[in-house]
């Protein structure tokens, strides 16, 4: 008895809006006796049957067998939706890389790899580092300056909302001349903190690297604003906050973001600083009456900054007299 192959073909009447060619589904079955050709003419033409009388092959039949691909280079692009974009890829395509957390060990290791990746290809062009964090590990920070140090080409530094502690570090780490504050960003600088706890040997072991940690960064900050280690060791002891227009003159950033517009300046920035108000030890004015009325009024504080009337000498020699004499 003689076969008969029986071809299906199937095509739609609109173009498909999910892919971007116009495949023709082909299916092949054998049958014993068909009819010569079976066709449904309507309006709306669904589907053709036809059959062929060729003899049984031995070709294995396939979905993709008859597909016309030579649509594809005529497609147009592909679009993602909104809520299919990535905006760190979309960022990272411009060249920019946006530290937006606290500076740990996975946030370095993902702006380590986007700067090795910007500057393996491209190192001609500047790459931005985008800044708000409120710090974080020394070691990881030095991780992200030496990498930063490290690409050939240029990183340009800019803090938006706040850089503080290593942020501050990494903000003032950028290129000379590339170094930019948005003007109600803060920056604020001070010594490496940290905890120990243990056996004595070991809380000694952690003293010592922490106090290297201080040293290394005071020399650091130090040759970037090109300010002497002893004043920068004496600025950072405290959390020592700044506006933007006082970074710049600190020597942390080297220029201030204004483009004029009105109200991106906050009412209280401005390029004066804030009085600077005297730092009072607890053990100066503990259990002295004289030395508590002597303190300083906020108000006049905030008016004319303080104003000593007596040295602190003199003050810690009236709180000796008045301290009981043991028996």
């Amino acid at each position: 008895m003689e076969g008969g192959c029986l071809t299906f073909t199937t095509t739609p009447t609109r173009p498909s809006t999910l892919f971007n060619y116009n495949p023709t589904i082909t299916k092949q079955f054998y049958s014993n006796s068909l009819p010569n050709t079976i066709t449904h003419d309507k309006r709306r033409r669904g589907l053709s049957i036809k059959a062929s009388t060729h003899k049984f092959s031995t070709a294995k039949p396939t979905l993709s067998r008859n597909w016309d691909v030579s649509s594809y280079s005529k497609a147009p692009a592909w679009l993602p939706r909104f809520e299919e974009l990535d905006t760190t890829n979309m960022l990272l395509r411009q060249r920019i890389i946006f530290l937006g957390s606290q500076v740990d060990d996975m946030t370095a290791d993902f702006v380590i790899s986007q700067l090795l990746f910007l500057d393996a290809e491209d190192q001609k062009k500047d790459i931005r580092l985008i800044i708000n964090s409120p710090g974080g590990s020394v070691t990881a920070g030095m991780g992200i300056y030496d990498a930063m140090k490290m690409c050939k080409a240029d990183v340009s530094t800019i803090c938006m909302g706040l850089a503080a502690s290593m942020g501050a570090f990494l903000l003032a780490s950028g290129s000379k001349g590339k170094r930019y504050c948005m003007p109600n960003a803060r920056v604020m600088i001070h010594q490496p903190l940290g905890t120990s706890g243990g056996k004595a040997t070991e809380m000694s072991i952690r003293i010592r690297e922490m106090a290297y940690h201080k040293t290394k960064l005071n020399k650091i900050l130090s040759r970037i604003t090109g300010k002497p280690e002893e004043k920068i060791e004496v600025d950072t002891d405290r959390d020592n906050f700044m506006n933007a227009w006082e970074a710049k003159e600190y020597g942390l950033v080297d220029a201030v973001i204004d483009d004029g517009k009105p109200g991106l300046v906050a009412p209280t920035a401005d390029a004066t600083a804030p009085p600077k108000t005297r730092v009072w030890d607890m053990w100066k004015i503990e259990g002295s009456k004289k030395a508590k009325k002597n303190l300083p009024s906020e108000e006049r504080m905030l008016q004319n900054g303080y104003v000593s009337t007596q040295d602190d000498e003199q003050k810690s020699n009236e709180q000796k007299d008045e301290a009981p004499t043991s028996l």
